[in-house]
């Protein structure tokens, strides 16, 4: 059942016999790391693929050393595997071809439809025109063959610096599209490369490589993002031109633009070098790995895809749906612990000194199939500091002198008394217990307004937990022209000595929890043995879900 364009198209296609079997590819150029729109991507490419039965090639247009890396070529591999598709053994890279895309370029240059241009970049974009007016042809554009074909070949020798020629398409000057107004298709680059060393001086650009790299692989259905929509005439010339072996198409939909977020690997890779995050995977990006390591599952990842789903206009998405969408899959996957952030000393003094009770409590009300845990209770405890206010005003139903409240899963207490510091700061609670509330309910039916966690003093464990915020302050970053400006210096808050209950002792590296009231959180790769490190995934409160009732 087709539920967008794209896939109406596929269906299309495939019912009117133009393809038997439905190719699509993934084409990310290896010079940083994979975001959320690219993940929109993957979804889109390698899902039309798996539903029609087809395949989803993953290529790396690897056309520009000098910006591409190794590294970023095995993280896209590890984002792609981890959202949980496969390409098998499609895997293919533009270098593969740079011998095929060469013989072609000279064919052009026999056709006469390719020449040899010595102009500078900046003359080159002098003589290019503007939106309403048209370009200059340059004074090379009537080369002979034989000069055409002689320079290209020394071009690729390696005889000439960088900058020196160029190969141009020719087209026409005059076109109203600048795309098509004598594009470049190669230049020279002494660049080492990553996977072809230094075999070659010259590399093809990514408009003249991409749709011959489709070409090759026999692509059906060539997605793009709507940028590239004034550069499908160049493809489709391309296409026609050269003695390519299939004729894809290619289709644009539009990319994914969330508010309070930047999509530009460009600008990412500058937030990297220049320090404001802790590296690609800083849980504060919008990378895939920083997603990932924040605690993201590929599930909330692929849903969040499905209901952005694919449109022919730009829009701007509410990142609180991205937010909701890992909610949702936690709630129903996430164990649950009692974790104290900002503790407060509880001393019950009508419990009995050096006794232990254990309390069994579910790991997931949503998952029964999840079992439950035992948590230790003693006399000394702790809460969070902002579930008990001294003076409280009519609406706080948490803790007070004098009020009582249910401990989740235990006990009754009260509030008896308050013990503070010189500076006159809150360090201590005195409270008493009811013997008979055990488990959490009362006997007479008593129930008190507020239910709170906690965690035994005696047993907690010690750990670190990360408070992520937005990185940006507002709903469009770039809006003022530095983005930078916008960067939020509260997105990250570090918690040094927060308590958990005994049972998190031991968790693995991206092991997921509900800390119940306070929010989600993942057990960041750099915890050790000795000391756990957790970040917060997402809070509790939903806004997409308010949003989503008016």
């Amino acid at each position: 059942m087709a539920t967008d364009f794209i896939r109406e198209i596929v269906e299309e296609d495939l019912h009117a016999g133009r393809y038997s079997t439905v190719v699509t590819r993934f084409p990310p150029e290896p010079n940083g790391y994979l975001h959320i729109g690219h993940a929109k991507s993957i979804c889109l490419n390698f899902g039309i693929a798996n539903e029609y039965g087809g395949h989803c090639n993953l290529r790396f247009d690897d056309t520009n050393p000098t910006k591409e890396e190794a590294e970023y070529a095995e993280a896209i591999k590890r984002d792609v595997t981890w959202l949980g598709f496969s390409w098998g053994e499609h895997l293919y890279h533009a270098s593969d071809y740079f011998e095929q895309l060469y013989r072609w370029a000279e064919d052009l240059i026999r056709a006469e439809k390719a020449y040899v241009d010595g102009l500078t970049a900046d003359e080159i974009r002098a003589f290019r025109g503007t939106l309403t007016e048209a370009g200059k042809e340059s004074p090379h554009r009537n080369r002979s063959v034989d000069e055409n074909l002689d320079l290209f070949r020394r071009m690729r020798a390696g005889e000439f610096p960088d900058g020196t020629y160029v190969l141009r398409a020719k087209i026409d000057m005059a076109s109203p599209n600048i795309n098509m107004r004598d594009p470049v298709l190669y230049r020279i680059r002494h660049e080492t490369h990553h996977r072809t060393g230094d075999a070659w001086d010259i590399y093809p650009m990514y408009d003249y490589a991409h749709p011959l790299s489709d070409a090759i692989e026999s692509i059906t259905h060539s997605l793009c993002t709507l940028e590239f929509e004034d550069h499908r005439p160049l493809y489709d010339w391309l296409i026609e031109n050269v003695p390519v072996p299939a004729h894809p198409h290619q289709y644009e939909f539009a990319r994914l633009n969330l508010n309070y977020t930047v999509v530009s690997k460009r600008k990412l890779l500058r937030l990297v070098e220049d320090g404001h995050v802790r590296g690609w995977d800083d849980p504060r990006m919008p990378t895939i790995a920083g997603l990932r390591r924040r605690g993201y599952t590929p599930a909330s990842i692929r849903n969040f895809a499905d209901r952005v789903g694919v449109a022919k206009r730009e829009n701007v998405i509410d990142v609180a749906l991205l937010e909701f969408s890992v909610r949702e899959d936690l709630n129903q996957i996430a164990r649950r612990v009692m974790a104290v952030l900002e503790p407060l000393r509880v001393v019950i003094e009508n419990y009995p000194e050096g006794e232990t009770e254990w309390f069994d409590t579910p790991n997931n009300p949503e998952d029964p199939s999840a079992g439950s845990r035992s948590v230790p209770f003693s006399r000394v405890l702790y809460i969070e500091r902002d579930d008990f206010m001294e003076e409280p005003p009519k609406k706080f139903f948490r803790l007070a002198p004098g009020r009582e409240v249910r401990l989740r899963s235990s006990y009754f207490i009260t509030c008896t008394g308050v013990s503070k510091d010189a500076g006159g700061n809150i360090v201590e609670l005195r409270a008493t217990y009811d013997p008979a509330t055990r488990g959490g309910d009362a006997p007479d039916g008593r129930k008190p307004k507020a239910t709170l966690h906690w965690v035994s003093a005696e047993h907690a464990i010690d750990c670190e937990v990360r408070l992520y915020d937005r990185l940006f302050r507002s709903e469009n970053p770039e809006e003022s022209g530095d983005f930078f400006a916008d960067l939020n210096p509260d997105s990250l808050k570090i918690i040094a000595d927060a308590k958990l209950e005994p049972s998190v002792r031991g968790a693995a590296a991206m092991m997921r929890f509900q800390f119940e009231r306070v929010g989600y959180f993942c057990v960041d790769p750099e915890s050790t043995s000795e000391r756990l490190v957790f970040n917060r995934t997402a809070t509790l409160k939903d806004t997409w879900a308010k949003i989503a009732k008016n």
